[in-house]
């Protein structure tokens, strides 16, 4: 298949900036994957859709505050740092601007010195291993100095971090948040498990290359990144116990997807697992456990709309993208959802 047969024609307008002000009165399309037929509703209305014996996946990883502004030493100008995986030793890798003048042995300088840096090697492909210096807890640090690292087509800047963080949000180490997840209250969890759906969680630090588009023309050729994800006993036997109940397993979030299919055996059990997943799902992939996802609405020929296509049919995702689009859905991290089952 070509990378081309998944675009799609998006306004500009329609790629929210900003969060909607109660998370779950965004809007939420169902989509019937065997018959393509779709809804409209709020997400709200998402217990509807769920069935007593159920079980919810999330992903409760949190957005590190992973963006650092400060200055080359000695008085080279500003720099941006960009936190993307902790290699130990104090060392991470990042991606860096300006990226010419980010050479090895450039030294670093973060709120007025409370964090101090050096660039340390030029990895392939462009980012950087930078070694800091500090006292204390590095994530407290963090907190203080950092930012958070919206995606590139947000322009807006974020008035309260946490509407960039689920509400159930545990395990620092994501680079971009689990976005599906964004519309949840406590109160709308609540009302989901009073009503006999089980919430299970996994981990997936979500990393910058979720962004990355696809550049390659035929889809097989392009090399998915790598995430680290967790499957806890706990969520495992969960599933397990769902599945055998005849339950259905719903995953919130590509993230959720990503990790279940990592990992589930072939007959669609679950054990207890960790480890990095590179997972590439694309129309053809035969899902092993997922039986409904909850997912926002994604980037035109991007991987996550391929996930999304294999799941439910290409020609089904594109008509209903194209049917959100006429009712002007708010699109991509802070934008609405959608219910595939």
């Amino acid at each position: 298949m070509k990378t081309s047969d998944f675009y799609y024609d998006l306004p500009q307008e329609l790629i929210a900036q900003t969060p909607i002000e109660k998370r779950d009165a965004s809007r939420l399309m169902t989509l019937d994957r065997v018959t393509g037929a779709w809804g409209h509703h709020h997400f709200y209305d998402l217990p509807e859709f769920l069935r007593p014996g159920d079980c919810l996946i999330l992903n409760d990883s949190r957005v590190l505050p992973a963006r650092l502004l400060g200055q080359r030493l000695p008085g080279g100008g500003s720099c941006e740092v960009l936190l993307l995986i902790d290699r130990g030793e104090k060392t991470w890798e990042c991606l860096v601007r300006p990226g010419r003048k980010m050479k090895p042995g450039t030294k670093l300088s973060f709120g007025n010195g409370e964090l101090t840096a050096e660039v340390t090697e030029e990895l392939p492909g462009g980012n950087r291993l930078v070694r800091f210096d500090y006292e204390g807890i590095f994530l407290e640090v963090l907190e203080r100095l950092g930012k958070m690292p919206l995606p590139p087509y947000i322009k807006e800047e974020l008035q309260d971090s946490e509407r960039y963080q689920t509400v159930y949000s545990k395990v620092l180490g994501s680079a971009a948040a689990p976005t599906a997840g964004l519309h949840f209250t406590k109160e709308l969890m609540d009302h989901i498990q009073a009503m006999g759906v089980k919430i299970g969680y996994v981990t997936l630090h979500v990393g910058l290359g979720t962004f990355r588009p696809v550049k390659e023309e035929e889809i097989t050729d392009h090399e998915m990144h790598s995430e680290y994800c967790v499957v806890p006993q706990e969520t495992a036997d969960l599933i397990n116990r769902t599945k055998a109940g005849g339950g259905r397993c719903i995953c919130v979030g590509t993230t959720s997807c990503r990790t279940l299919e990592s990992w589930a055996n072939p007959d669609g059990t679950m054990e207890a697992k960790a480890g990095w997943t590179d997972i590439y799902i694309y129309p053809g992939y035969r899902f092993k456990v997922m039986d409904g996802l909850v997912t926002n609405f994604h980037l035109p020929e991007s991987t996550l709309v391929m996930l999304v296509s294999a799941f439910a049919g290409r020609e089904h995702v594109l008509a209903a993208y194209a049917e959100a689009v006429r009712e002007k859905y708010r699109f991509f991290s802070f934008g609405d959802a959608m219910f595939i089952s």
